[in-house]
């Protein structure tokens, strides 16, 4: 058995845990909204067409915030067809997806689901096709108490009081020559900052998150955040990033490493923020917002094969990757990067949440059931509140195609409000078990409370409707603890949460 040790001190800290680092997203995509979160006639379909076996799952996870209506879908959206009465709302092509939005789920019934969902909303405006006065006036019939034009609109659309959307995302993806209303650096950034300004004037209590790099292999990567933040530094208080990874190599090894190239992304954008806070001589420090991240690579050649049979169809089933064990492991090592980065990422959201390349699947008209990647997202939302810890990490390494130095065990921890410890490790050694060591002795008496483990010895198994417990949580191996100092087994390939908590005297 290999040895790996990890040192922890309660004075040794990252930074408090942004509970909105677990958050999600639901676009108007695919079977995401519709026959994902929305399915009017299903057995478990409450009185509004919400599926409350869905409902059940998300609340599982305990996602704090979700960010909609998009995604491309928003950068050629007009938010006004998606309120008022239901049979008044217009059918609309979609050019991001080539699909047909029906606006039966609009903003009002999002608002209540994400109200069902213990969730709050993290809304999308359009600045590809629409501009900085469009995306003043959705604030204005969200926010304002009442009295005017807009704010009174809404309440004649059922909503008394406020909405209170206190987060709120300037455009998608504006770098992408894709986008709708696609646009360079200074013209975005401008853009950016007109939009901000206003949103800002009719509610000074929001907080906003500009488009930065969709990618790291943009070729506009770097440039882009740098002119445009010297447009909307002021106003703006996130910057996004997007990134998704893939294995259509069959590289084990190399796929799990992955989350190196996360972390430096955010060490990038981090540098690149506060660069232009010092060419500003900027008191503000700007954090980050991943908005959008995940696996997403099995179903490229379904779509195609999709468009092509029905385009413009209504709530194509696009998108819908069926993850396996290591998608879960890999997911695992992004959030721990997310918690090594905890006092610059503020907001994640794991992209989507239902169907669309997404933790929670459905049929239509039948079950509902969990991927592989729903546990680590449910453990690390679960577990990894409070503050995120400084530790250091001492274990063998391997090679493999991007880096000569990947450490075999990826490992987070954070202490709880309540003295509770939390580490999150990936073992990404597909032969051999670690005997993992933690140093908690600055931490008091504890006691190794639980070891969950998820592990398969498929990497390429996956759950499904008919066999939805192939892939789940166990009792992990355990250890024991000795002066303070706790010794764990960690399987091969596997993804751990280990919780020690106070003796109690």
């Amino acid at each position: 058995m290999k040895k790996a040790s990890m040192t922890l001190d309660r004075a040794y800290t990252i930074g408090r845990i942004d509970p909105r680092i677990y958050g999600s997203f639901i676009e108007h995509l695919g079977r995401a909204v519709y026959g994902g979160i929305y399915e009017p006639g299903h057995p478990s379909s409450d009185e509004l067409g919400f599926r409350q076996d869905v409902l059940e799952l998300v609340k599982k996870i305990g996602v704090p915030v979700i960010r909609y209506p998009g995604g491309n879908f928003v950068s050629g959206f007009n938010w006004e067809d998606s309120i008022g009465p239901r049979n008044q709302r217009p059918r609309r092509l979609d050019l991001a997806w080539f699909t047909t939005e029906t606006n039966e789920v609009g903003l009002h019934e999002f608002y209540e689901w994400c109200r069902k969902a213990n969730s709050s909303v993290m809304y999308s405006v359009n600045l590809g096709t629409r501009g900085p006065e469009e995306a003043r006036q959705v604030v204005e019939y969200c926010n304002h108490p009442g009295g005017t034009q807009l704010s009174d609109l809404r309440k004649k659309n059922g909503q008394q009081d406020p909405f209170g959307i206190k987060l709120w995302c300037l455009g998608n993806e504006m770098d992408g020559p894709w986008q709708m209303g696609h646009k360079t650096a200074r013209e975005y950034g401008r853009t950016a900052n007109e939009a901000g300004k206003l949103m800002k004037w009719m509610d000074p209590t929001i907080e906003l998150v500009a488009c930065g790099s969709s990618s790291t292999e943009m070729p506009t990567f770097g440039d882009w955040e740098l002119q445009m933040l010297d447009e909307c530094y002021d106003t703006v208080d996130y910057v996004s990033l997007h990134r998704y990874y893939g294995n259509p190599t069959n590289d084990t090894p190399g796929f799990l490493a992955r989350s190196m190239d996360l972390d430096d992304f955010i060490r990038t954008v981090v540098s690149i923020c506060d660069a232009v806070k010092g060419k500003k001589h900027a008191k503000k420090t700007l954090n980050l917002s991943f908005d959008e991240w995940n696996v997403w690579y099995h179903s490229n050649e379904q779509d195609q094969e999709i468009w092509k049979q029905d385009k413009w169809g209504r709530a194509l089933p696009l998108l819908e990757d069926v993850y396996n064990f290591e998608d879960a492991l890999l997911a695992g090592s992004m959030l721990i990067t997310f918690l090594r980065n905890a006092d610059r990422v503020k907001i994640a959201c794991l992209a989507q949440l239902v169907n669309v390349i997404a933790p929670i699947m459905t049929r239509n008209g039948g079950g509902c059931w969990a991927q592989t990647i729903f546990y680590p997202y449910m453990h690390a939302s679960n577990f990894g509140r409070g503050t995120s810890l400084r530790g250091i990490v001492s274990c063998p390494d391997y090679a493999c195609q991007d880096y000569d130095h990947v450490p075999y065990i990826d490992a987070a921890a954070t202490m709880g409000d309540d003295g509770s410890v939390t580490v999150f490790a990936v073992n990404r050694d597909m032969q051999e078990d670690f005997a993992f060591e933690i140093d908690l002795r600055s931490f008091g008496k504890l006691q190794l409370d639980e070891h969950i483990l998820l592990h398969h010895p498929d990497v390429k198994a996956v759950n499904t409707e008919e066999n939805p417990n192939n892939v789940v949580p166990t009792v992990g191996p355990g250890g024991v603890i000795d002066g303070g100092k706790a010794t764990v087994t960690l399987p091969a390939l596997s993804w751990n949460v280990l919780r020690f908590v106070p003796v109690k005297e």
